[in-house]
């Protein structure tokens, strides 16, 4: 026979096992999402943060590189449908986690609410550089160039639908020019062709042409930041060259399953902005030209200024998608 009074217990202690589970956690190894491959800005990022994190957190935090498909959709579809447990984050990017909702709508894999923002680690300035062969010597006299000979100059980036492209068309959308858009499999390949000259433009993220533009390899023209970044700080910002708007950011994060415990949440965001906060691991980070989150006072974030954040990213990039017109197969 049931025992009535021992059921009613049960049901009434059901809602601590949540708070319990989660003071357990973690238990067993974890595992950090990158759907990129090995060595791009992500898996750099992605892997200055796990020594830290697996010392805060007691446990190992091992990368696991999920590439293939387009902007990182597979490795951030992989965690939206992931057990809620926390033992499954993403390194999520300005590219699955805004751009692609916009680029490609209903054939997203999964939505933006399948994710819960956890914390803002870095933002990366974009740089936007030509051939040194081409008779520019800032934005403003590309801009010129371009308006005297419309569609005539190639502007490279790593793909269609990347962060890079999407800065190429706010410059194209800014300024009222016309180039045309190259996508190339990788920032390697673009760089090349932009060295050898058969691309005179090229957009791309600092940390992978910054050795090319302080060995004058390549020109830098601007900064895609509100402001000039340490790491080049020659170089003027996209606004101090009369364009404002043209301002883009890549970005990277850490997001985890919807429906993850709040309380773990809390702990991931606690221990990544703890880690950020040490200057060992933050100077790994602004080697790559990268930027402090930004969205709280102390420099850092929140798990709700990370996902207004996010919010306002997937509104500015859609509105870039809709103005350009653009579209992927």
């Amino acid at each position: 026979m049931i025992d009535r009074r021992a059921l009613m217990g049960g049901i009434a202690l059901a809602p601590l096992a949540r708070p319990a589970f989660a003071q357990a956690w973690p238990s067993r190894p974890i595992r950090l999402v990158v759907g990129f491959p090995p060595g791009g800005t992500t898996d750099l990022a992605a892997r200055v943060l796990i020594e830290p994190l697996t010392t805060r957190l007691g446990q190992s935090v091992v990368v696991e590189n999920r590439p293939g498909g387009s902007g990182g959709n597979i490795g951030a579809d992989v965690v939206a449908k992931a057990e809620p447990d926390g033992y499954t984050l993403l390194m999520q990017t300005v590219s699955s986690g805004a751009i692609n909702f916009g680029l490609y709508g209903s054939r997203m894999p999964h939505r933006p609410e399948d994710l819960a923002a956890v914390a803002l680690v870095v933002k990366v300035p974009n740089a936007i550089f030509v051939n040194n062969n081409l008779p520019v010597r800032n934005l403003r006299e590309l801009v010129d160039l371009a308006k005297r000979q419309p569609g005539k100059l190639n502007i490279g980036s790593s793909g269609v639908g990347t962060s890079l492209h999407m800065t190429g068309e706010l410059l194209k959308q800014a300024a009222g020019i016309e180039m045309t858009h190259v996508p190339f499999r990788g920032a390697g390949p673009m760089i090349q062709e932009i060295i050898a000259g058969r691309v005179e433009v090229g957009v791309d993220n600092l940390p992978s042409v910054i050795g090319h533009l302080r060995e004058g390899r390549l020109r830098p023209l601007a900064v895609t930041t509100a402001t000039r970044t340490p790491t080049l700080p020659d170089v003027p910002t996209t606004a101090e060259a009369g364009f404002p708007a043209v301002e883009a950011t890549a970005w990277f994060g850490i997001a985890a399953p919807a429906r993850t415990p709040r309380a773990i949440i809390d702990r991931v965001a606690r221990e990544t902005n703890a880690a950020l906060a040490d200057p060992a691991v933050w100077q790994k980070l602004a080697d790559l030209g990268g930027m402090k989150p930004g969205l709280t006072p102390d420099g850092l974030s929140t798990p709700e200024t990370f996902q207004a954040f996010i919010t306002a990213e997937i509104a500015k990039w859609g509105e870039v998608v809709r103005r350009g017109n653009i579209t992927v197969d």
